[in-house]
């Protein structure tokens, strides 16, 4: 238990930042109608059950071509 309470000060901005991309993806699917693959759906599926991986496979793979 004292070596979470020892990783805390590096954990706390890893969830924020994390947390952040989360909701960056997610207004970026909400906002976009393209995408490489699938559908807004599954897109908003990804990113929030798999919130560590979700929002950078998001942007790595299913970012769509800006118009």
């Amino acid at each position: 238990m004292d070596s979470l309470f020892g990783m805390l000060p590096l954990l706390i901005p890893v969830l924020i930042m994390d947390i952040a991309l989360a909701a960056a993806a997610v207004v970026h699917i909400l906002r976009h109608p393209h995408y490489r693959f699938g559908n807004k759906a599954v897109w908003l599926v990804i990113a929030i059950v798999l919130l560590l991986f979700g929002p950078i496979i998001y942007f790595a793979f299913g970012k769509g071509e800006k118009e």
